[in-house]
């Protein structure tokens, strides 16, 4: 089996994934599908992509959950990846060598020049993280893009994994974990994130941060706390009321056009800017430019 380093890293690179905010637009997974197969833990093999079961490998996978009931339920996405563990069940049960972690930064990799494609690793995960590349006949995993982050020939904002550069919404952020006063761990500590399965004891790097209390008070939002006097002001009206339908939405009419002079707020008449036979540099001007 595999022992893990000796002394825990001080630094612990990870992610911090903001499920009030994913919209579930799958781009993170896109973008690490691309870059990884290209990338060190390239190729990323991909089965009938097309047909009616396609399969493959996928670093990044994205689930989408209804959590609640009634007018309180609500739509969670919950992207799912490696987690970087402290405690890796992933590596102790490897009888290779080849899941390993990191001492200088905490990061899980695997050797695919030593790893026999046994999948105990697999079953040891309780995430379902790794990933079993059946055309090389080895386990795959996230790498938290080790190829772009240690990159010195990218701009500093640039390296970060695919996924964080490419999140629509800034729903997923990259640091060290390991570092109380860093960005992500102060993130971590204003909003309450939490490790995924705590009681498995494994300490995961990545951390979620949980949806906001929904907002379903009246005027919280900063919409009117009630529409109805808006549509009767305004004089608010049903599309095609003769259908009997009575539809709840309403249309709001164009307000009458202003074409009276002094209507609009601006002065009926402008006065000239400069009075007739006004002298001095100005008058010059006025001159000079009348001619």
């Amino acid at each position: 089996m595999t022992s893990l380093p000796d002394q825990p890293a001080a630094k612990r690179l990870g992610l911090v994934i903001d499920l009030d905010i994913c919209v579930g637009c799958h781009a993170c997974a896109v973008n690490c599908k691309e870059w990884n197969s290209g990338g060190v833990a390239a190729p990323l093999t991909d089965r009938d992509p097309y047909g009616a079961e396609p399969t493959g490998v996928w670093f990044n996978r994205v689930h989408s959950f209804e959590a609640g009931e009634g007018a309180a339920g609500r739509t969670v996405h919950f992207p799912r990846s490696c987690l970087h563990c402290a405690e890796p069940a992933c590596v102790t049960v490897c009888p290779t060598g080849a899941s390993y972690k990191r001492a200088a930064d905490g990061i899980v990799l695997v050797d695919e020049e030593l790893c026999i494609g046994c999948k105990l690793c697999s079953w040891a995960c309780p995430y379902g993280a790794r990933e079993f590349d059946e055309d090389d006949g080895v386990m795959k995993k996230c790498t938290l893009c080790i190829d772009r982050i240690y990159n010195e020939t990218f701009d500093p904002v640039d390296r970060v994994p695919a996924c964080v550069a490419t999140c629509p919404v800034s729903a997923r952020h990259f640091g060290d974990l390991g570092d109380p006063g860093s960005a992500v761990s102060r993130l971590v500590a204003e909003r309450g994130g939490y490790d995924l399965m705590p009681e498995m004891g494994y300490a995961p790097t990545n951390k979620y941060l949980p949806p906001r209390p929904r907002k379903d008070v009246a005027g919280c939002t900063g919409a009117p706390a009630e529409l109805a006097p808006v549509v009767a002001e305004r004089g608010g009206y049903d599309l095609m009321p003769e259908m009997g339908y009575a539809p709840t939405n309403k249309y709001l009419p164009p307000r009458p056009r202003k074409d009276v002079a002094g209507c609009t707020g601006a002065p009926a008449e402008l006065a000239p800017a400069i009075p007739a036979g006004s002298g001095g540099f100005l008058g010059w001007i006025d001159q000079l430019l009348s001619r």
